[in-house]
């Protein structure tokens, strides 16, 4: 079984390696990975969690125990980082809030649900993508209002952002339209499934060749504790809190405990470094702690699947 965790990793982690090979023997500059993410963001990842869920029976993809694990471990490590950036880092309201996004903002959907697929196959299809439609469909506005209240001393607050943020999110659109396909029994149109099926295809290596991309920079960060502290906090606390709510408030067990132990443990997503972009928030540490987070978890998700006995 122990051979599984390298089958799937390593062409995980291998499509990445060429990512950060061609940004650093220049084949592509590192800022050419926005290209590529909005690619996989607004057409190839919606055309497959689209066309996937139209084919899956509604009602698995609310499993109410395993949502409850997954939301309460990534509030709860949310909660825990922008308590500590206000009071240990001493960050205004903005910064703090991408310090908790930081330490729970899982990379679910360009590192987790491939891997997930490549694990359990279909079974794991409705979690994989709830987890990445609650990390950006819930908590990534969390980070937007934060950062937008940060501006009312200038009374430029958008209250509307993190509205808006949700409306033109078109995983979340892909997720609606592919959950009322399945639930009305509706058939998708042969032609459409096909042209769903082939872009989807490009979802997963375009989705890791992306972030290897983007790992090819030069991050440099502005506080070394800082950065330290959050890769723990997102590596281990965030993955050791959900086990312990997954186990004994959830009462998660087998397959589905293992795909959001999984889930908690996967590193920090690049969105989070593209809000702190936007905003000039923090902006070099989320950085690193993307880049650092995502070389680091190839030793952490290796152990974890070895203890899992996958």
């Amino acid at each position: 079984m122990q051979t599984a965790s390298l089958s799937v990793l390593f062409p995980l982690f291998g499509i990445m390696a060429c990512g950060v090979a061609a940004g650093w023997f220049g084949l592509l500059k590192s800022s050419h990975s926005e290209i590529l993410n909005r690619f996989v963001f607004s057409l190839s990842m919606p055309a497959f969690i689209f066309i996937s869920l139209s084919r899956l029976p509604a009602a698995e993809f609310f499993n109410l125990p395993y949502l409850a694990a997954l939301g309460s471990g990534m509030m709860g490590s949310m909660l825990i980082g922008f308590l500590a950036a206000r009071w240990l880092f001493s960050h205004a309201l903005g910064a703090a809030g991408i310090h908790g996004l930081c330490a729970m903002y899982s990379s679910t959907g360009y590192i987790g649900l491939p891997m997930l697929l490549l694990l359990f196959g279909d079974a794991a299809l409705a979690p994989g993508v709830v987890g990445a439609v609650i990390t950006g469909g819930l908590f990534l506005p969390m980070g937007i209002l934060f950062a937008e209240l940060e501006k009312s001393p200038q009374g430029q607050t958008n209250f509307f952002a993190p509205i808006l943020a949700i409306a033109r999110n078109p995983v979340i659109g892909a997720t609606l339209a592919g959950l009322a396909c399945s639930a009305f029994s509706v058939e998708v149109f042969a032609p459409v499934a096909k042209f769903c099926d082939l872009l989807g295809q490009a979802y997963i290596p375009c989705a890791l060749f992306a972030s290897g991309l983007f790992m090819a920079g030069s991050p440099k960060a502005e506080s070394t504790k800082e950065v330290a502290w959050l890769l723990a906090l997102k590596l281990i606390v965030h993955p050791a809190l959900t086990y312990w709510i997954a186990v004994h408030l959830a009462g998660l067990d087998g397959t589905i405990l293992a795909i959001v132990l999984l889930q908690a443990a996967l590193p920090t997503g690049v969105p989070i470094f593209v809000l702190a972009q936007s905003y000039k928030i923090q902006v070099a540490t989320t950085n690193i702690v993307v880049v650092f987070s995502t070389a680091i978890s190839l030793i952490t998700l290796s152990s974890l699947l070895f203890l899992l006995d996958l």
